[in-house]
């Protein structure tokens, strides 16, 4: 595991090393491979996560059993915060989209850090803060948005939190099935799948699996305001 990455997170990024290393040392390791579960909605929050490398999922079923996406995470940000400041039931399952390692603090000797260090509460907090910004975000632009505009800015944010530079654009393996993808935007499958068609056809981007090479960024951002 890249620990300069764990270094990174807003849980340390501020930290002189003994601050990093008196919380590091009470952590402990994962893996899980693309599609298992590493929390699931209404089980008791009883840890906090660190993502060290791969992607995260995480979604929330509704009562008819109809499921949402809610965000991606990557390398250096943290999930199951929320549990820390309002301890009760998860309010989303999250899964590993690929090979995923994380390491994961017990709510209790979290407590008993913040207690020495208070001041980490305040990155914790902005990290809550970025997510819950990106959440109001995303609901403005399901009623302010048309489906092609939201799928222009969701590839547009997954390229600049994954994107590797690659073929004359930007690479952004998102390791989304099609069904997934259309929930992250908030449409159905067919919508989102007909707008990937339209910026194919107009040469702004490129379809590869569960992959897309963004070719023409200025263009797809435009659409996407």
């Amino acid at each position: 595991m890249d620990e300069s990455v764990i270094r990174s997170s807003p849980l340390f990024e501020e930290l002189n090393d003994a601050g990093y290393l008196a919380i590091r040392e009470r952590m402990t390791e994962h893996t899980f491979r693309r599609g298992e579960e590493i929390f699931h909605e209404g089980s008791q929050g009883d840890k906090l996560f660190v993502l060290g490398s791969g992607k995260v999922k995480l979604g929330h079923t509704a009562p008819d059993g109809r499921e949402h996406l809610l965000a991606i995470l990557g390398p250096g940000e943290i999930l199951g915060e929320v549990s820390l400041y309002d301890p009760g039931p998860r309010t989303a399952t999250a899964s590993a989209l690929a090979k995923t390692s994380l390491v994961s603090l017990q709510h209790a000797d979290l407590l008993r850090v913040l207690d020495a260090r208070p001041e980490i509460s305040q990155h914790l907090l902005r990290s809550l803060a970025q997510r819950l910004r990106r959440t109001n975000g995303a609901m403005a632009d399901l009623i302010f948005s048309d489906v092609p505009g939201r799928v222009a800015k969701t590839l547009l944010d997954l390229g600049q939190r994954f994107g590797q530079p690659a073929d004359g654009g930007l690479r952004v393996s998102h390791d989304l099935t099609q069904e997934e993808l259309a929930q992250l935007v908030g449409a159905t499958r067919e919508t989102v799948n007909k707008s990937l068609a339209e910026f194919s056809n107009r040469g702004w981007l490129q379809l590869d699996g569960r992959s897309v090479i963004l070719l023409d960024i200025e263009r797809l951002r435009r659409r996407g305001r």
